[in-house]
């Protein structure tokens, strides 16, 4: 069955639309042959980029590329590309000039066949980005968290006092981002983890509460995050999603040391997530996009002893 997420994060960027719909119509294609093995090797579609790097995490998990616009699926940004082959980190350096293939599936993207290329030959529709300002109010465990005035999807207002009393679940999103890994996995998530609350019968788990916050203010309307809220069967029982005024916006993300830079038409972004306790205490801080609807599970009941 095909995960309609993938499919319907980027009409809202013209210019997604063609490569979406080539990629589509190659999974539907296959399907009809009924053969599993060929609806798998469907799934995954391919990009040739180009760009340079700018980060290389010590983690060697990922790089960070500011690449070139990928035609038919993204336009130009700097974001963190997923490698999984170790090899592939070989020789490289902050500054160099690469190509790769950027491979996407319904849930996962990640990039391959990495090679040097001159970058005299690269075409980046904006200057280098300058060093990122250290952030001086960064968030820990611990620390409580900071009151907000925010709108849910019903266009009713929402503050940390709505919350108090449950534990919560904060995550940041846009309702654009066409990666799979990055926000719909986020999404993807919160709807799993919505199942198990719903399930429990009693303590802390049953009473928890989850809260995606939108970094994308201009677009993200309590209307378009009504219906993407309900794409994922998201019960405001349990599930808000939230916008606000772009500096009350702001003011989060920086909390949070969450990245947000406009990019030509999309968001170039990193992720944080948090478990904040009935009494608004900050228990714990996922960052990036690894964690597991097991982990929290795992921390809620750890907190409920």
């Amino acid at each position: 069955m095909l995960n309609s997420r993938f499919f319907r994060r980027s009409p809202d960027l013209a210019i997604f639309a063609p490569g979406i719909a080539l990629a589509l119509g190659g999974v539907l294609l296959f399907a009809a042959c009924g053969e599993k093995s060929e609806r798998i090797a469907s799934s995954t579609h391919h990009y040739e980029a180009r760009g340079l790097i700018r980060g290389l995490p010590p983690d060697h998990k990922t790089i960070d590329v500011e690449h070139e616009d990928i035609p038919g699926f993204m336009p130009s940004m700097t974001m963190p590309f997923e490698v999984r082959e170790p090899r592939e980190f070989s020789g490289l350096q902050i500054g160099e000039a690469i190509s790769f293939r950027l491979n996407v599936t319904q849930q996962d993207s990640w990039i391959d066949q990495i090679r040097k290329i001159d970058p005299v030959t690269l075409h980046l529709p904006t200057p280098a980005p300058t060093a990122r300002p250290v952030k001086s109010s960064r968030l820990e465990e611990g620390n409580p968290m900071p009151k907000f005035h925010l709108i849910d999807q019903n266009s009713e207002p929402i503050t940390l006092a709505t919350f108090l009393g449950h534990p919560l679940i904060v995550t940041f999103i846009f309702t654009r981002c066409p990666i799979p890994n990055f926000c719909p996995r986020m999404s993807q998530n919160f709807a799993e983890l919505q199942k198990t609350i719903k399930a429990a019968s009693s303590g802390r788990l049953a009473s928890t509460r989850l809260l995606s916050i939108s970094f994308d203010p201009a677009h993200d309307t309590p209307a378009v995050l009504h219906n993407y809220g309900q794409a994922d069967g998201a019960d405001p029982s349990v599930w808000k999603l939230a916008t606000g005024e772009p500096a009350e916006i702001e003011r989060l993300t920086k909390a949070f040391s969450i990245f947000v830079q406009p990019e030509g038409g999309t968001i170039s972004h990193s992720l944080a997530t948090a478990l904040i306790d009935p009494t608004g205490k900050v228990l714990k801080i996922w960052r990036g996009n690894t964690w597991t609807p097991a982990e929290v599970r795992q921390e809620l009941e750890h907190d409920e002893k």
